[in-house]
């Protein structure tokens, strides 16, 4: 169990942005834009191309983090899928191959509820998406994104049948987004925030 978490958390910790930049580019993704190492900063700073490179990764982190140890475990529980879940999402937050200075982990989280809660994270990107069509604030669109998670999983909406652990589970998530975007908040309170799209 211990080592299937800490394999987890050093599969969050590939620093795909931090890696891409210096590989193809020559910099460290980081110390250019927001200084954040996920895929909105990539596709600000790199270009559109280590945007969605970026973001592939950092999602298919999260997603077989969590489906390969059922392809490896037979006697695996659900709630060390749910550990193995937080353990990416923090190595990704966190990486110990980068100074443990990493992305917000939106991208790796949607991978691991697409591995664990399907339904519920097809209702967190439709959230997602309209935030951002109708604000053009990504950060706006992830946090919100995120709630919806737990408010999902408590209202059974998809007949997820989700216990107090799942429930948990979600409600974690959606504290770490949070507290990952909380110099977004600060800026959307003030009106600074970058929305999505705008030119410099």
């Amino acid at each position: 169990m211990i080592l299937s978490i800490i394999l987890a958390y050093l599969m969050g910790s590939i620093p795909t942005a931090v890696w891409y930049g210096r590989i193809f580019h020559g910099i460290d993704v980081r110390e250019h834009g927001s200084g954040n190492a996920g895929a909105t900063n990539s596709l600000r700073t790199l270009g559109k191309k280590a945007g969605i490179i970026v973001l592939i990764v950092d999602f298919l982190k999260g997603f077989l983090a969590v489906k390969a140890a059922g392809l490896f475990m037979s006697d695996i529980t659900q709630y060390l899928y749910l550990l193995m879940g937080l353990a990416v999402i923090m190595g990704h937050i966190f990486p110990i191959f980068a100074q443990f200075k990493g992305g917000k982990g939106v991208a790796t989280s949607m991978g691991v509820l697409v591995a664990t809660f399907p339904w519920a994270a097809l209702g967190c990107f439709l959230v997602f998406l309209v935030i951002v069509l109708a604000t053009k604030y990504v950060s706006l669109g992830s946090i919100l994104g995120g709630l919806a998670f737990p408010i999902q999983l408590m209202f059974n909406l998809w007949n997820d049948n989700a216990d107090n652990y799942a429930i948990g589970f979600a409600w974690v998530v959606f504290l770490i987004l949070t507290i990952m975007h909380r110099q977004n908040i600060s800026r959307l309170i003030n009106g600074t925030e970058n929305k999505f799209g705008a030119k410099k």
